[in-house]
């Protein structure tokens, strides 16, 4: 059992995104002119963070309330969730990048009246919900059936594409499992499992009506979508754990990490490459030539809930942004 996982988890995924976001866009020959060989990849002194931290501490902070409200239930977590991500999109500080969808849907969720439904954006399943999602693996006392429902609410929030949907219940079970002790040689098993057992399981309580906005036939249509491009990915990621080199650019296995399932692919590849070398890990994840920083901090998030905060070297946590908000998440939830 790692030692604080959740606090090791949320520092990791913030230490990613800073070290990611400098590299975002770039090629791999232009990150290493830039930066020196991957292998000791420097943490700016000022180590900021994207927007994939600051939607994963909006997240983090809405569930915390609900959560504070009694047992975790679709109602409960939708208002708060909502109301901070409007926050966000509000925020001066909302200046570092963020996604189109993720801009569209809050603008949409600003109008009270207007059911969480008809603001999902169902044709996007960019990485910007499965980025955020640590929290929901993280919260201690969930039910199997309470985070993959709030996983997937969360997601659809902005991201309604099946596939989004599918990537963030998937990413959050992999933090989970992690944070609770499940060996990195054990993991992608039980994750094809997960992912079969669930591949046609529509929970309406959660997602309400949300696949009638698309042209599926039926409910079970629409979620079966995105769990097998999720099941896709993970049939190459098995292959890349066994055959792909560290030295090459993880993209090339798993994909640049644009839309949800990479994303998750190539953050969790870049861990189990090197499930006992946090930093090298965090290094390899933010130089590639895709989605740098969300592919890192997802590296970052898996390699702390397994490890635990003292995956981290204390000058890197002292440095990062965000750090007493991400701190105060971590230690109510390793509590």
């Amino acid at each position: 059992m790692s030692k604080r996982p959740a606090t090791g988890s949320l520092l990791g995924l913030a230490l990613g995104d800073a070290l990611g976001f400098p590299t975002e866009f770039n090629k791999v020959p232009e990150i290493l002119a830039k930066f020196g060989p991957w292998r000791e990849m420097p943490l700016a002194r000022r180590a900021f963070v994207s927007d994939d931290t600051q939607m994963t501490l909006a997240l983090g902070r809405g569930l915390r309330t609900a959560m504070e409200r009694g047992r975790l239930a679709p109602k409960r977590l939708e208002r708060p969730v909502r109301e901070e991500f409007v926050d966000w999109y509000h925020s001066p500080d909302n200046n570092r990048a963020p996604g189109n969808t993720c801009l569209t849907a809050c603008r949409l969720l600003e109008d009270e009246g207007r059911a969480w439904q008809d603001a999902s954006q169902l044709g996007s399943k960019g990485c910007g919900a499965n980025m955020r999602v640590a929290p929901i693996g993280l919260a201690p006392g969930l039910s199997d059936e309470q985070r993959a429902g709030a996983a997937q609410l969360q997601s659809g929030l902005t991201h309604g594409h099946p596939t989004a949907l599918a990537a963030s219940d998937l990413t959050a079970r992999a933090v989970h499992l992690l944070a609770r002790g499940t060996e990195p040689s054990a993991l992608l098993g039980e994750l094809l499992e997960y992912a079969l057992a669930n591949r046609t399981r529509y929970d309406e309580t959660w997602l309400g009506d949300l696949w009638t906005r698309s042209q599926d036939p039926t409910p079970e249509h629409f979620v079966a979508r995105g769990w097998d491009e999720c099941l896709a990915i993970l049939d190459r990621l098995r292959k890349a754990v066994r055959t792909h080199s560290p030295q090459d650019d993880p993209c090339l296995a798993t994909g640049e990490g644009w839309i949800a399932e990479e994303a998750f692919a190539t953050g969790l590849l870049c861990f189990l490459l090197f499930p006992d070398e946090p930093l090298t890990a965090l290094r390899r994840a933010a130089c590639t030539a895709g989605d740098s920083d969300s592919i890192a901090c997802l590296t970052g998030a898996f390699a702390g809930a397994r490890l635990g905060v003292d995956a981290w070297p204390a000058d890197w946590a002292e440095r990062i942004e965000y750090r007493e908000d991400l701190l105060a998440l971590g230690t109510l939830w390793d509590a």
